[in-house]
């Protein structure tokens, strides 16, 4: 054993046994096209969820403000709820599903399922016109690439630059954080 190679430790500092290379390699090649209920298709995104305690307001922002589009309702009389289910224009697969009970809740934090995210054409542009429109941009783009907003039920939605990052320009190069995202 050449004792100056560098050991291979686990997370509590033990070696690691010798078939280890041969189990993460084999954990990391493709494994080809599943087939079951899908067909050949390996999986399917279909939505996030996320609750909002005011579907009139969590509308408005998703739709009027963000720019996505109702692609379907559901409500329940039995269960005493509604899903609505939004797309970003020209692109109904990945959907984001607002769950609206009828009977009023608190959902606290907004982050326990952590954020959707979305590719915009220009992130100046779009953070200047939901500026506009009175939604905080919590995380500017300073970098040119990344902003972070927050749905009236304190959801966060990354912002992502789609492409490579702007080059940095003000006002968003000297703007603080408002709170946390």
């Amino acid at each position: 054993m050449n004792r100056c190679a560098p050991r291979r430790l686990n997370r509590q500092g033990r070696q690691r046994p010798k078939w280890w290379p041969r189990l993460v390699a084999a954990m990391l090649r493709p494994i080809g096209p599943c087939v079951g209920p899908l067909g050949n298709r390996p999986m399917r995104y279909l939505h996030t969820m996320v609750r909002v305690s005011n579907l009139e307001e969590s509308l408005d922002f998703f739709c009027n403000k963000l720019g996505l589009v109702e692609v379907r309702r559901k409500s329940s009389e039995q269960g005493r709820f509604t899903l609505v289910f939004l797309a970003a224009p020209g692109d109904t697969q990945a959907q984001l599903e607002l769950t609206w009970n009828w009977d009023p809740q608190t959902y606290d934090g907004g982050r326990n399922f952590g954020h959707v995210a979305y590719a915009v054409a220009d992130i100046y542009a779009t953070c200047q016109r939901l500026s506009d429109l009175g939604v905080a941009i919590v995380r500017p783009p300073r970098d040119g690439y990344m902003a972070f907003i927050r749905s009236p039920d304190q959801i966060s939605v990354e912002l992502l630059q789609d492409g490579p990052a702007l080059p940095p320009q003000e006002p968003w190069l000297s703007m603080a954080n408002q709170g946390s995202w």
